[in-house]
C-alpha cells in the first residue's frame, strides 16, 4: 500500500511517498538553515520506524542546499546505518552536487551513476 503526503516549508516542498518497505522523499526548492529543520523532522520520524528496508531522498527537485542540509543528511546516514536501513540518494543536481564535492562529502554518498542517477551506497 502506497501513502502520500505533501508539505511545504520556507522555500522547501517535501513530498513523501511511502510504500511496503520503503520511502520515497522528494525535495523542492532550497534546503537551508530555516527549512533543514522540517527536513531533518520527515527524515527521522521515516527512519525511527521499526523497519524501514530502504529510504530514498530524491533531489532532483532541489536547486540549492546549504550547509545544514548538508549535515541533516549526514545525520540521516548515520542514523541509517545504525537502522540497518537502505539510504539513497539520487537526482543530485548541479548546486547541490558543487556543494558535496568541495566539502568532500561526496565519496559518502554516490556510488554510481550520473548527475541525476546518484545513490548513495548500500547501508550496513
Amino acid at each position: 500500500m502506497l501513502a502520500a503526503e505533501s508539505t511545504t516549508a520556507q522555500d522547501l516542498s517535501i513530498q513523501v511517498t511511502d510504500g511496503e518497505g520503503s520511502a520515497l522523499v522528494w525535495l523542492g526548492g532550497r534546503v537551508t538553515i530555516d527549512s533543514s529543520p522540517d527536513l531533518r523532522k520527515r527524515l527521522l520520524t521515516l527512519l525511527s520506524r521499526r523497519s524501514l528496508p530502504t529510504l530514498i531522498i530524491d533531489l532532483s527537485g532541489l536547486s540549492y542546499i546549504d550547509c545544514s542540509g548538508i549535515a541533516t543528511l549526514i545525520e540521516a546516514l548515520r542514523i541509517a546505518r545504525q537502522r540497518h536501513t537502505n539510504l539513497q540518494v539520487r537526482g543530485v543536481r548541479d548546486g547541490p552536487r558543487h556543494l558535496l564535492e568541495v566539502t568532500g562529502l561526496l565519496h559518502l554518498f554516490e556510488t554510481g551513476g550520473g548527475p541525476d542517477h546518484s545513490s548513495i551506497s548500500r547501508v550496513s
